[in-house]
């Protein structure tokens, strides 16, 4: 391998003397010294054009200089039409080659080796970076987005190339729930008719109410999940605040999965995130057998107090108060994912907490605990995430902790055990 990077040197330097002599000959130094230093031409090479947002594109540029320093760029516009960017300075090989998965980015939105990195790199050029996380209009409204790649050399773009990420797969179906169908609300996604059936997964968001994470609902779905991600408070229909949170709330809509979409082999799983963690741990203790897998992204062992005040989570109209949440019922695995710089509660100790708790034999508890990320850990990868939350009682920012690139980082070692857990 060293003699190849050797003789390529050799050959690279080789090529240089020889037009540099050429160039002395037929037009003198001063004309060298004048003539162009950077690439005019580019190619951007893709695997895929066209895939799923989570999934994972390998981008080369060839036809540069050897050597030579190049600028990448990525641009995507969210859901307000608002322009996110990023960028990243890399060498080119001694062929003229760039490629993501072997370069080394020096200085941009991300630095080191990372082939994803201009896609969760990409910050929002109208407000701060870290306070939002990007999203394009929900799924059943827009399908996909587009990712603009760019490469520029001494300050001139040379190359440009589109790319298609996916949110919600053709043939991937949603229906607004809005009360009528067995009291429910929120949104359901269904995969594809021809796609193999899989679990059914409810997800449960955190303490920003509302449905959801939408684009991680289709995601799944295209997957091969039928999804409901459920309101239970923060929308019409549903408590306007985290209080008083009936848990025969989560019972039914676990039960309308399994009559609708359910399998011999596979009860309806749960995906809880942050507050979300505890109705699904409730919700597998109070119903032994209701449910299956559990997947816990931030958790909590314990139950805490409704927010902004008051009980959150009752049963039979009676306050539900467990330190910890048991765990013994659940006939599923667990799979809790948390990130050490957590910084709106201690995640990590419950995530290691659920990792050493003894279990029955073919139920599996496994904790992951990721440096370097926080609280925004959940969902899937290759998306820019962010760092800071606003607080819908105080209207303030809230430091969610971690950093984008750990955040990143486990996101795309999270995601896939959580796809493989579910059978998707």
């Amino acid at each position: 391998m060293r003699t190849k990077s050797v003789n390529g040197s050799a050959r690279a330097w080789r090529r240089r003397a020889v037009a540099m002599a050429c160039c002395l000959a037929l037009s003198g130094a001063g004309a060298c010294a004048s003539g162009p230093e950077h690439s005019t031409g580019a190619r951007i090479q893709v695997d895929r054009a066209q895939s799923l947002a989570d999934g994972a594109v390998r981008v080369r540029v060839s036809g540069l200089h050897p050597n030579e320093e190049v600028t990448l760029t990525a641009g995507a516009a969210d859901y307000r039409g608002a322009p996110w960017t990023s960028q990243a300075v890399v060498t080119a090989d001694d062929s003229g080659t760039v490629d993501l998965n072997r370069a080394r980015s020096r200085s941009g939105t991300y630095r080191g080796v990372d082939g994803m990195g201009l896609f969760w790199s990409m910050t929002p050029q109208q407000k701060s970076a870290g306070k939002e996380t990007f999203a394009s209009k929900p799924p059943e409204q827009q399908a996909s987005y587009k990712v603009t790649l760019a490469v520029k050399a001494g300050g001139k773009r040379i190359a440009t190339r589109s790319l298609t990420r996916t949110w919600m797969s053709k043939g991937t179906t949603y229906q607004a729930l809005s009360g009528d169908r067995d009291g429910l609300y929120g949104a359901l996604y269904l995969p594809p008719s021809q796609t193999p059936r899989r679990a059914p997964v409810l997800t449960i968001g955190g303490s920003e109410g509302g449905t959801g994470n939408r684009l991680a609902a289709a995601l799944l779905a295209s997957h091969g999940h039928p999804v409901l991600a459920l309101c239970y408070f923060g929308c019409p229909g549903r408590p306007e605040s985290l209080e008083d949170i009936k848990l025969e709330y989560f019972a039914t809509a676990a039960r309308f999965l399994d009559r609708q979409y359910g399998t011999k082999s596979a009860r309806p799983a749960v995906i809880g995130v942050s507050r979300g963690t505890e109705a699904a741990q409730l919700l597998a203790h109070a119903y032994p057998g209701l449910v299956g897998d559990l997947v816990l992204y931030a958790p909590s062992r314990n139950t805490t107090p409704g927010f902004p005040h008051g009980i959150a989570w009752t049963r039979d109209d009676k306050p539900v108060d467990l330190t910890p949440i048991p765990l013994d019922n659940v006939k599923g695995s667990v799979l809790a994912i948390a990130g050490d710089d957590d910084r709106l509660w201690q995640s990590a100790d419950a995530a290691r907490s659920i990792r050493d708790e003894q279990s029955h034999p073919g139920r599996q508890r496994e904790g992951l605990v990721y440096k370097k990320a926080g609280h925004a850990i959940g969902w899937y990868p290759n998306s820019p995430s962010a760092l800071y939350a606003n607080n819908r009682v105080s209207n303030r920012y809230m430091d969610l902790g971690g950093t984008a690139a750990g955040n990143a980082h486990a996101q795309a070692d999270g995601w896939p055990r959580v796809l493989s857990l579910l059978g998707g």
